[in-house]
This record gives C-alpha cells, sequence and structure tokens, in this order.
C-alpha cells in the first residue's frame, strides 16, 4: 500500500486484519533456517555487539521492542506486536516521498540455550508487501568466546511493478536497511549498559 501521508493506527490495523488471511507471497516459507532458495537475493548483514551474557539478554529485549526497525525511514507496526510464529506485523518505509506499507508474518522463532545461545525470528512477505522473500533476525551468544552477534540473513525479489523499475534504488535500500537496522541493535545494547 502506498501514500503520500503516513498511514494512521487505524489504517494500519485494517490493512494488517486483511493481509492476516492471506498465504505467503513465496514458497520457500522457513528457508532463512536452512539455505535461501535459487533466484532470489540473497543479503546478510552481522555485527558484533558485544560480550557476554547481558549484552544477549539487552539484544534480545530490543528484537523483542522491534528495534531493528526504529531508523526513522523504516518502522514496524505495532511494537508490541509479539514475537510468536503466526502473528502479522507491518513495516512501514519512507522512499521517493511515499509510504510503503508492507505485510509479513511470523513464520518460526529461534530460542535456544547451549554453547551458542540464540535469539530470534524470520518473518515471510505477505501479498500486500512489494517485495516476495523471507528475513530473520538472530541474536547469538558464543560461550567459547563471550562475543554476542546479530545476524540477518534475507532473500527476496521484486513483488510490485514499482520495485522492478526502481530495483538498483531498491537493492541500495536493502543494503541499507541492513547498516541502519545494525547500528540501530548497537545503540539499543549500547544505551542499555
Amino acid at each position: 500500500m502506498l501514500s503520500l501521508r503516513k498511514p494512521s493506527a487505524e489504517s494500519m490495523r485494517r490493512f494488517l486484519t486483511e493481509q492476516a488471511v492471506l498465504d505467503f507471497s513465496y514458497s520457500a516459507v522457513g528457508a532463512t533456517a536452512t539455505t535461501p532458495p535459487p533466484g532470489y537475493v540473497v543479503d546478510r548483514t552481522r555485527i558484533k555487539l558485544g560480550e557476554g551474557e547481558a549484552v544477549f539478554h539487552s539484544a534480545k529485549a530490543a528484537l523483542q521492542r522491534w528495534e531493528q526497525f526504529r531508523l526513522g525511514w523504516v518502522e514496524a507496526w505495532s511494537t508490541d506486536t509479539p514475537i510468536k510464529s503466526g502473528e502479522v506485523v507491518a513495516v512501514m518505509g519512507w522512499a521517493i516521498g511515499m509510504w510503503w506499507l508492507n505485510s509479513a508474518r511470523i513464520v518460526y522463532v529461534v530460542d535456544e540455550s547451549g554453547p551458542i545461545s540464540k535469539f530470534g525470528f524470520a518473518y515471510g512477505t505477505l501479498p500486500g508487501h512489494v517485495e516476495s522473500g523471507e528475513e530473520r533476525f538472530l541474536i547469538e551468544w558464543n560461550r567459547a568466546d563471550d562475543s554476542v552477534w546479530y545476524d540477518i540473513l534475507a532473500f527476496s525479489r521484486p513483488n510490485h511493478v514499482l520495485i522492478w523499475l526502481g530495483y538498483p534504488m531498491v537493492r541500495r535500500a536493502q543494503r541499507q536497511f541492513g547498516r541502519d537496522s545494525a547500528a540501530s541493535m548497537l545503540r539499543a545494547v549500547c544505551s542499555s549498559d
């Protein structure tokens, strides 16, 4: 959904209600847990957030608050959407003077303890998304060296005619999202010290 004005809470609620009953817009649902499928562009961003259990728990809490989308030009709605399989979220992006409202459903959640503890989730696009594909957001704590990492893995391809037409700009925005999301998570972790 495109708009010259930022969508209201009511319009986003209606949009998500309509989208929630629809199927994913791609067939490789869950592929970010294994291997992204052929025919998609794959993006990966990985950044070290710090070290130790406190950083891991802080990053986990930030992910649960959808901090990775607090970018100014991209927002998740609603930020109180629980990280739970089946939940639907809207992602708004501001580009070329318009708001782009997109829908996605959480495909799976990762919550593992062990030598490498992990927390995160993947969401997949619904028909109301300008892209088609899946994106995984993951926090990892490697107890062997105490390092904590934020990792994004995504595969996508255009799902809207305007995205096809402006694809070079879209690719720049996707790479910028990875960098900005990593910086947002780093800020969230540093501010909780």
